[in-house]
């Protein structure tokens, strides 16, 4: 589908990955409502942004407060056309501990929460929003759905044992997902990006980054936050591509640690 005129509700669009994909598609000539939790970077960013933009304070794990979002968006701009899946959070945690002690539980569910129920809580909704829109052009498409997952999906190294787990699943859930839409003509697509230069990676200390980086094939640095906008833009445009994870990482595979 074109950009020009859609409408995108962006998860986690106040920063990092999500922040670079609604630049990419108020630039297009699209429109994006923010969700996120962190007030004053939202704030900032539809400043910046203009009127093709606008925020609502959402908690992805709590159906009311995303319905809410879903609802303030159709109010705002009329519709829902893409969504964009970037809230998450990450974990440093064993399976059981120096000193023997189990991986603490809380820390696990929160992790599930955030990270895959968040992310099914809010597509679920745009989803059913979208099944209103009317069918574009031959092929009656009405929407798109891009989640994020990570290569840890497929590489989780040692203590990322909460992190990998949702993850993959979200990869598993995007072929079901793309399935259980087709009728409707919605597409589900999943990016797994690998070390990007977000405002968490760039805190890191150097002795962090550098063996991240290599293990990064090419280009030899940290994913640019635009290049991820780039893709999520690219499965906008292409209708063709439907119930597919793509890496972007420049071929990093993960070492255990």
């Amino acid at each position: 589908m074109d950009i020009a005129n859609k409408v995108a509700v962006i998860t986690g669009a106040a920063s990092g990955l999500g922040r670079a994909t609604a630049d990419a598609i108020v630039a297009r000539g699209g429109k994006v409502m923010i969700l996120d939790r962190d007030t004053d970077k939202a704030q900032a960013a539809v400043s910046e942004l203009g009127d093709q933009a606008a925020y609502v304070d959402t908690d992805v794990t709590d159906p009311e407060s995303v319905q809410n979002a879903i609802a303030a968006t159709k109010e705002q701009f009329g519709a829902i056309h893409v969504c964009v899946n970037c809230a998450g959070v990450g974990s440093a945690m064993k399976t059981v501990g120096r000193e023997n002690e189990p991986h603490d539980f809380g820390v696990f569910d929160k992790v599930v929460q955030i990270n895959l129920m968040g992310t099914f809580n809010v597509l679920r909704l745009a989803a059913a929003e979208m099944a209103h829109n009317e069918g574009e052009d031959e092929d009656g498409e009405r929407g798109l759905i891009v989640n994020t997952a990570s290569v840890a999906a497929f590489d989780g190294q040692v203590g990322q044992i909460a992190y990998a787990a949702t993850k993959g699943g979200v990869v598993s859930m995007t072929l079901p997902i793309a399935r259980d839409l087709s009728k409707l003509g919605i597409r589900c697509n999943t990016i797994a990006p690998g070390i990007f230069n977000t405002p968490l990676m760039n805190a890191a200390p150097d002795k962090v980054k550098e063996p991240l980086i290599q293990m990064t094939q090419f280009p030899k640095r940290l994913g640019h936050p635009d290049e991820y906008a780039q893709l999520v833009c690219h499965m906008i445009e292409n209708k063709f591509l439907n119930g597919e994870t793509i890496r972007i990482d420049g071929g990093i595979r993960m070492q255990p640690k």
